[in-house]
């Protein structure tokens, strides 16, 4: 009797010492106070509450590797203390999406950061960034003021760069991102295409810009999606290198004619919807090469249909 208690009791210990995830999204908590803190824990979603504060007992986790503070009141001073907690310093992922931030906060003692996002706040310069750890392979920095791309040139291992709806004017500083997939761009003023050199990106996004040319992107033979709708851009060219285009949408431009696409044979998406396209006239020249993996042509609002 006493030892299936016992056994019991050890247990209920030993489940408690092994929780490892604290899921509290939309509790619309304002602070901690009443929650138990299990010093077990990897992961920690504190996702769409109302808190302004960090809990000091999170500095002491130990083992925590993800923090979700998503959707909450979190201003700079609020986030402050994680730059001086040192216990939790091997966390992976930090996401402080859609709070009141207005700069990068202090975020260098964590020397094996893999995910950083800061997106939908109010930050207005990229400064701060110097200060992330080399080992980031996801940033985003979307839904904010930032005016220009800089403190960058350390990421030698970033996947995923978001900067879309900012106010970025120029392409710069992406010379040292050798292992860059996906670069995000759209919402912002970039006239220009320029990316610096790099070959490895697989999706890039420049919807929504200034574009008025589509040069830029002839050494960028990796690439498999390319989104450019929503600019200015009136002819379709430099596409011929890029044969691992698999979607490319160039919807609400300029364009008078479809063109420069014969090479790409692994094209399954062609997004062409409101433009100037005047004439069906050398489309099926131009995607006989892709006629296998075509699965989508998209020409509505064009006075050609």
């Amino acid at each position: 009797m006493d030892e299936d208690g016992d056994g019991g009791g050890e247990g209920r210990v030993e489940d408690e010492s092994q929780v490892r995830c604290l899921d509290l999204t939309s509790f619309q908590l304002h602070d901690l106070v009443e929650v138990e803190i299990p010093e077990s824990l990897e992961e920690l979603d504190l996702t769409a509450n109302r808190l302004t504060k960090l809990d000091p007992r999170i500095g002491l986790l130990s083992h925590l590797r993800k923090l979700y503070l998503r959707q909450n009141l979190f201003d700079d001073e609020g986030v402050e203390p994680i730059s001086r907690w040192n216990t939790i310093s091997g966390l992976h992922e930090l996401v402080l999406r859609d709070n009141k931030l207005r700069k990068i906060p202090d975020v260098g003692i964590f020397k094996n950061l893999l995910v950083f996002d800061v997106s939908f706040n109010e930050i207005s310069s990229l400064n701060g960034l110097s200060k992330v750890s080399n080992t980031l392979e996801e940033l985003y920095v979307s839904k904010n003021e930032v005016t220009k791309m800089e403190e960058l040139e350390h990421l030698h291992a970033l996947r995923i760069l978001e900067l879309g709806s900012n106010r970025l004017r120029v392409m710069e500083n992406l010379e040292t991102l050798t292992n860059l997939q996906e670069l995000w761009l759209g919402r912002n003023r970039i006239r220009m295409v320029n990316l610096c050199g790099l070959k490895c990106i697989r999706k890039i996004s420049l919807q929504s810009n200034r574009l008025m040319c589509m040069t830029g992107f002839q050494e960028c033979v990796a690439l498999e999606e390319l989104y450019l709708s929503h600019n200015g851009i009136q002819k379709m060219e430099g596409l011929a290198t890029l044969v691992n285009l698999r979607i490319l949408d160039i919807s609400s431009n300029k364009l008078t004619a479809i063109e420069d696409i014969e090479n790409l044979t692994r094209l399954e998406d062609l997004w062409l919807n409101d433009n100037q396209i005047a004439s069906l006239e050398g489309l099926e020249l131009a995607v006989s090469g892709s006629r296998e993996k075509l699965t989508t042509i998209y020409l509505e609002h064009n006075p050609c249909v």
